[in-house]
């Protein structure tokens, strides 16, 4: 399989493990990925929108990060804009819709004091926990392989915020391809709506 397939068939999940709906107070970026107009109560609609994004508006990002995205990721920051997304094992944050890709440099350090805990340490955030879990999860770029991916691990955010101390509680995958691979493989066992 490809790395356009297996993202295909990832981004493919997120409408069948999430409703995909939201309201422009809750989600603005959802409001602007929305494919219907709102209902009564306001809510929209929204799916993930296939884009092309030069290569080069990574070197930004990458100026300001610890280190590189796993190029499976890095494809589908390049490929795909999304709002946040709930995934079973973790909740995927936006990648917005924009020029560039300074709103998702914005998303990941969106909280100050995880991201000035979280960078100098060596993990760079891409999502949290499921539902309503505020934990990181995050690249654990001392764990490059040979194959530039990462380790995904979820961090303690209150041993961020209260003690000052990063706090490694949950490897989800051994590398962001297994998170995705492992994302598909959820979708697949659940009933088909």
């Amino acid at each position: 399989m490809t790395e356009r397939d297996l993202l295909e068939q990832f981004v493919a999940t997120f409408a069948k493990l999430d409703d995909l709906s939201s309201s422009r107070e809750l989600d603005p970026f959802a409001w602007e990925l929305r494919v219907d107009e709102p209902d009564e109560d306001g809510r929209i609609e929204w799916r993930p929108a296939k884009t092309t994004t030069d290569y080069e508006l990574l070197d930004p990002l990458y100026a300001k990060l610890p280190a590189r995205f796993p190029p499976l990721y890095e494809g589908l920051v390049l490929s795909y804009r999304w709002a946040q997304v709930y995934l079973p094992s973790f909740s995927l944050l936006a990648n917005p819709p924009g020029p560039d890709l300074s709103f998702l440099l914005k998303e990941i350090t969106r909280d100050k004091g995880l991201w000035e805990s979280l960078a100098p340490s060596g993990y760079i955030q891409f999502g949290r926990g499921p539902d309503m879990d505020y934990d990181p999860v995050c690249f654990d770029i001392k764990s490059r392989t040979k194959r530039k991916d990462y380790r995904i691990v979820k961090i303690d955010h209150e041993e961020i915020l209260c003690n000052y101390r990063v706090k490694v509680v949950a490897e989800l995958a051994p590398s962001f391809e297994q998170l995705v691979r492992q994302t598909i493989e959820s979708a697949r066992t659940l009933p088909t709506k």
